[in-house]
């Protein structure tokens, strides 16, 4: 469960050197406008809003955490992540818990190089792409990767999480 790569900085650099490292390519994209969103984003670097994912932290009322990648434009089904993770009712973890399970801050979440050994679910959607843009680590930046690189370093599990 645990990601393959661990940044030694939690900064953009740091992830792009730790994912290199580990012998995976990737692109880093800085903007001097904040890309918290995913029109934001996508506007920004100039491709369609499928291809940018949202990555986010999800917690039961007992504090099990999972983690989520999907694309952008796609709504995620919080009772398939509950079945698919064995939790309970997940709602969006707060803001410090995102930071301190992840190193990354609410819109700038990586969708690799987090700080903690933790389950994560990529909706199968992301990997019908070539290459896809998640957070860079903060609201200025972006990664680009392979979604196939992105399940080898999460160990993710594959299913559909979108809402019906």
């Amino acid at each position: 469960m645990a990601d393959l790569i661990t940044p030694l900085e939690f900064t953009p650099q740091g992830l792009v050197a730790a994912i290199r490292a580990a012998g995976f390519a990737v692109e880093l994209f800085e903007s001097d406008t904040p890309m918290p969103t995913v029109p934001a984003a996508a506007g920004a670097i100039g491709v369609d809003e499928r291809l940018i994912l949202k990555t986010l932290l999800f917690q039961d009322k007992a504090g099990n955490l999972v983690r989520v990648i999907a694309s952008g434009p796609d709504r995620i089904d919080r009772k398939r992540i509950a079945d698919l993770a064995g939790i309970g009712s997940p709602s969006l973890a707060p803001a410090e818990v995102v930071l301190a399970t992840t190193g990354w801050p609410p819109g700038g979440v990586a969708p690799v190089g987090c700080r903690d050994s933790i389950l994560t679910l990529i909706d199968d959607r992301v990997l019908k792409h070539d290459r896809v843009y998640g957070g860079g680590g903060t609201e200025h930046t972006l990664i680009g990767l392979s979604p196939n690189d992105i399940v080898a370093i999460t160990n993710g599990q594959i299913a559909n999480l979108r809402s019906t």
